[in-house]
């Protein structure tokens, strides 16, 4: 699904939601920098790469390609909580089952 697929509410956006979409984003943010930190120490470390090889990749298209996939997919997250539904028996977004009953 592409963030423009996602539905936003007429509402505006309130603090909750607000603060909800901030900590979503800290969170993506912290595990994607702490992976990618791992892994450059790691590469660096089995003489893979030189310092500053990665910055010679912004030309590749499949690192182009591969670096938009995750762009569509962290923006799908953050839009998904400005339009997650308000109902308190839903606490966990979309990520639960609707109630069979």
């Amino acid at each position: 699904m592409r963030p423009e697929d996602v539905p936003l509410p007429d509402a505006p956006l309130d603090r909750e939601r607000l603060a909800g979409l901030v900590f979503e984003l800290a969170a993506q943010l912290h595990v994607e920098r702490a992976q990618r930190i791992a892994l450059e120490v790691a590469l660096e470390r089995a003489g893979v790469f030189a310092p500053g090889a990665l910055a010679a990749l912004a030309d590749d298209p499949d690192y182009r390609d591969r670096a938009q996939s995750g762009l569509d997919t962290s923006m799908h997250k953050l839009l998904r909580v400005l339009a997650e539904n308000d109902d308190p028996r839903a606490p966990l977004r979309h990520e639960a089952p609707a109630d069979p009953k």
